[in-house]
């Protein structure tokens, strides 16, 4: 090849231009020409904390759902629910505008049916209020406690090394490295609330509600084996482990307590 030839191929590849530069240099290319080398930490968009980043409104997207949408937001899906006058099971619509800040409406009187049976129940509750307030605060108080600690019938969601620890680099939950196809279980009993692919940087994701406080996430899954609304035990396979939205196999789990991501180890034995 003469010397302008060379000089147009060199102008037309850039990658050339480097393997021209390494061999002039006396080393020599390992990758082929056109691949990049990108680390892992730039390749794997590991699910962060959010830091007052949250807009006033969201709007509902096929696939959305109320649990979904909290932990995209790091926000309770009861403030959530509250904030738009949205009542259990809390169905959403694609199209639908929700709230994610500020104050709750004023309850106004419904027509006959569910909404109105519930304004009728809260002066019920407000006149029992003064009664139980202080042993309802007592409870209240031990409750917290107990859910910050290790908690009997909580299981490890999966086998594995734990490859990213809870806060490093911000992250939301633990990382647990596998093989493809590897059992990903429920870390306690509750009702599956979620699974789809619709957050970014989880992949295929699994939502279990083990109560009106605590939600469990299962991301990058290969594939799942439980259905929206189905009750799971600690312990049963939920989902095979996966890559999905990531850049290797491993399970992201997350515990969240009122909307807010925990350290896991507070519930998980060992």
């Amino acid at each position: 090849m003469d010397r302008e030839a060379l000089l147009r191929y060199l102008r037309l590849n850039r990658f050339a231009v480097l393997a021209a530069a390494v061999l002039v240099a006396g080393g020599c290319v390992t990758l082929p020409l056109g691949e990049r080398s990108t680390p892992a930490d730039v390749r794997d968009p590991t699910p962060t904390f959010r830091t007052g980043n949250t807009p006033a409104v969201h709007l509902v997207r096929p696939g959305d759902n109320l649990y979904a949408i909290s932990l995209r937001y790091g926000l309770d899906y009861r403030s959530i629910a509250r904030l738009n006058r949205i009542a259990p099971p809390y169905t959403i619509r694609p199209g639908q505008r929700l709230a994610l800040r500020g104050k709750p409406a004023r309850r106004t009187r419904a027509s006959p049916g569910g909404s109105e049976s519930r304004t009728a129940a809260a002066p019920r509750a407000r006149a029992s209020a003064p009664k139980a307030s202080p042993r309802v605060q007592r409870p209240a108080a031990r409750s917290s406690a107990k859910s910050r600690a290790p908690a009997r019938g909580w299981t490890w969601p999966a086998k594995g090394r734990v490859v990213t620890n809870f806060g490093k680099a911000g992250s939301t939950g633990i990382a647990i490295a596998g093989r493809r196809g590897q059992p990903v279980v429920a870390a306690a009993g509750g009702s599956v609330v979620y699974i789809g692919s619709g957050l970014v940087g989880y992949g295929r994701l699994v939502i279990v509600k083990h109560s009106g406080r605590l939600l469990t996430a299962y991301a990058h899954n290969d594939r799942t084996l439980v259905e929206e609304g189905q009750t799971v035990r600690a312990g049963q396979q939920i989902a095979e482990m996966g890559s999905t939205g990531t850049d290797r196999v491993k399970l992201h789990f997350e515990i969240r307590l009122d909307g807010k991501p925990v350290n896991p180890r507070r519930y998980l034995r060992g």
